[in-house]
C-alpha cells in the first residue's frame, strides 16, 4: 500500500512538473508548436478521461488567436495529418493557396526550428484534434474577414459535432457553438440561428452537457435581448437551469443578461444583485475591458433606481474613466435634484446610451431627480410652499407639485404632510412631536435579513467554489483495510497470548 501512495504522489509531482514544463515552453515557443503541444494535451484529455487538460487548452486560445496566421495553420494541419486523409484536404481547402504553397516551401525549416519537446508525432489523431484545428481555423477566417468560409466551416464543424456525439468533444463544442452565433451576430442575422441554438439547448440539456449548455442559454439570452424580447427571455431562464459547474465566464455573462432582465421588470433589488455577482465573477479588467464597462454602466443605473449614488471612486477606474463620462453627468444630476441639468445630460447622450441599451431605464430616472430634489428640500426647509417647490425643480404646475410631493410622503422618501389649502409642505424629523422613530418600523429587521442573505449566499458559493482532489476516497479504503488488517494480528496475537497464559508456568 505504501508503494502504491508513493507512485500516485510521483505521477502527481510529473504531472505538475509537466504542466509547468508546458507554460513555460509556450511562453517562448512558436506557434506551431504551441498548436501540437495543445493537441497532444487535447489526446491526453482522451485518454485519461480527465477534462481538465482540455479547458487548459481552450484557455490559451485567447493569446494564440492573436499568432494565427495561413502559413502557421497549415504547417500544424500537415504535421498533424501525415497521411492525405479528408480532414486534412477539408481543412487546407479553406487556407488561401498562397499561404498553402509558402507551407510547402518553408516546412522542413519550421520542422527543423521546431523545439525538440514538441517534435513529437501525433499517431491517427482524434475528433477532438480535429475539432480544435477546425476551431483555429474558423478563428483565423473571423479575423481575415473571410465570414463566408467561416460561417460553412463552422456549420459543417456543428453537424460533425452532432454525428459524432462524444462528451469529450463537450468543452470545444461550446467553443464552436459560441463563435458560429459570433458570425451570425456580425452578420446582423442574429434571430436566424435561434432555432438551431434551441434544438442544441435542449439536446445538451438531456446529455447532461453542461458547457454546451450554459454557452447555448447565453447564445439564446443575448438574442432575445438584442431584439428587446425580453418576455420571451424571461421564459427561458423560468424553464431552463443554468449549470452549476460552469465556468466564471459563462456565468458572470449569464448574472449579466438576468441583472437587464429584471431591470427592465422592475424589480431592481434582485437586478442590483445579479449585477454585482457578475461584476465578482467577470474576468479581469485588462483581459475583458468591454464586458467591465457594459456591466458597470448598467450597475450605476440600478442603483440610481434604488435611490443610492455609486461611489465617486468607480469613475475614476482607469477601463472605466471614459466609458463612463456621459453617467457621470446624469448621477451627478440625481444627486443634485437637478431637473434641467438631468434633460441636458440625457439629450447630449442620447446615442450613446441607445447604444448601450440603457436610454429607456434613464428615462425613469426623472423621477428619481425630483425626488432627490423634494428631499433636499424637506431636509432646508421645515415649511415651503407648493409655488417655490414648483420653481426650485422646474415643474410644469402647482398641482404637479403637489402631486410629486404626495407621492413622495406615501413612498417614505420623505416624513411631511401637504396641506391643500394653505398651499404648503409641512416637513418634520422622526422622533419629534411624539412620533415614532425608525426602530418602530421594519427598516432594521430588512436591513440585517438583506446581510444575512448576503453572508449565506457568499458562504454556498465559496463552498462551491472549492476544488477537491480527485481519488481521495482510494486512499481512506486503503487507510481502512490497512485497519482492519492490524485489528486481524492484534486478534490474533491475542488469541495466542490466552492460549499460553493458559498453560502452567513452572517458574511462577
Amino acid at each position: 500500500m505504501a508503494t502504491s501512495s508513493n507512485n500516485n504522489k510521483k505521477m502527481d509531482g510529473e504531472d505538475t512538473k509537466s504542466s509547468v514544463d508546458n507554460k513555460d515552453s509556450n511562453a517562448t515557443s512558436s506557434p506551431t508548436s504551441i498548436i501540437l503541444s495543445n493537441i497532444q494535451l487535447i489526446e491526453r484529455a482522451v485518454a485519461t478521461l480527465e477534462p481538465r487538460f482540455t479547458h487548459r487548452v481552450l484557455r490559451s486560445i485567447t493569446t494564440l488567436r492573436k499568432k494565427l496566421g495561413a502559413a502557421i495553420l497549415s504547417d500544424a494541419i500537415r504535421t498533424v495529418y501525415q497521411k492525405d486523409v479528408s480532414e486534412k484536404t477539408t481543412l487546407l481547402g479553406y487556407l488561401p493557396l498562397s499561404a498553402d504553397s509558402l507551407s510547402m516551401e518553408v516546412d522542413s525549416d519550421a520542422v527543423a526550428e521546431r523545439p525538440k519537446a514538441v517534435t513529437i508525432s501525433i499517431q491517427d489523431p482524434g475528433p477532438e484534434s480535429d475539432i480544435y484545428l477546425r476551431l483555429l481555423v474558423i478563428l483565423h477566417l473571423i479575423d481575415t474577414g473571410v465570414r463566408s468560409k467561416a460561417l460553412e466551416l463552422a456549420h459543417s464543424t456543428v453537424d460533425k459535432i452532432q454525428a459524432l456525439n462524444r462528451r469529450s468533444l463537450d468543452p470545444i463544442s461550446a467553443k464552436v457553438y459560441f463563435y458560429l452565433g459570433r458570425l451570425y451576430e456580425l452578420e446582423g442575422n442574429l434571430a436566424e440561428i435561434r432555432p438551431l441554438l434551441l434544438a442544441a439547448q435542449r439536446t445538451a440539456s438531456l446529455r447532461r452537457d453542461d458547457d454546451c449548455q450554459a454557452t447555448l442559454i447565453n447564445m439564446l439570452l443575448r438574442s432575445y435581448l438584442s431584439y428587446n424580447l425580453y418576455q420571451q427571455a424571461d421564459k427561458l431562464v423560468s424553464k431552463t437551469t443554468f449549470p452549476d459547474s460552469a465556468g466564471n465566464p459563462q456565468l458572470a455573462r449569464y448574472l449579466y443578461y438576468l441583472g437587464r432582465i429584471r431591470a427592465v421588470q422592475l424589480n431592481y433589488t434582485e437586478a442590483h444583485t445579479h449585477l454585482q455577482q457578475a461584476i465578482r465573477r467577470a474576468p479581469p479588467p485588462n483581459l475583458a475591458p468591454g464586458f467591465f464597462q457594459a456591466v458597470h454602466k448598467l450597475f450605476i443605473i440600478v442603483e440610481l433606481l434604488m435611490g443610492d449614488i455609486p461611489e465617486r471612486s468607480l469613475f475614476r477606474h482607469g477601463v472605466l474613466k471614459v466609458a463612463l463620462g456621459p453617467y457621470l453627468q446624469i448621477v451627478q444630476a440625481v444627486r443634485t435634484g437637478d431637473l434641467a441639468q438631468f434633460q441636458s445630460a440625457l439629450s447630449n447622450n442620447a446615442v450613446q446610451f441607445n447604444q448601450d441599451g440603457t436610454y429607456t431605464l434613464i428615462l425613469r430616472l426623472r423621477h428619481n431627480v425630483i425626488k432627490t430634489g423634494v428631499r433636499a428640500l424637506s431636509i432646508a426647509y421645515s415649511r415651503i410652499s407648493l409655488r417655490d417647490i414648483c420653481l426650485k425643480l422646474h415643474l410644469d404646475s402647482e398641482e404637479d407639485a403637489e402631486y410629486i410631493v404626495g407621492k413622495a410622503v406615501r413612498d417614505g422618501v420623505i416624513e411631511a404632510r401637504v396641506d391643500h389649502a394653505k398651499g404648503w409642505m409641512e416637513t418634520w424629523r422622526r422622533g419629534e412631536g411624539g412620533r415614532g422613530d425608525v426602530y418602530e418600523s421594519g427598516e432594521p429587521r430588512d436591513a440585517f435579513g438583506k446581510r444575512i442573505g448576503f453572508c449565506l449566499d457568499l458562504h454556498n458559493e465559496s463552498v462551491k467554489a472549492m476544488r477537491y482532489p480527485l481519488n481521495t476516497h482510494r486512499k481512506d479504503l486503503a487507510t481502512a483495510a490497512e485497519a482492519r488488517e492490524r485489528e486481524k494480528e492484534l486478534a490474533k496475537e491475542i488469541a495466542d497470548g490466552e492460549h499460553d497464559d493458559a498453560e502452567p508456568d513452572a517458574e511462577f
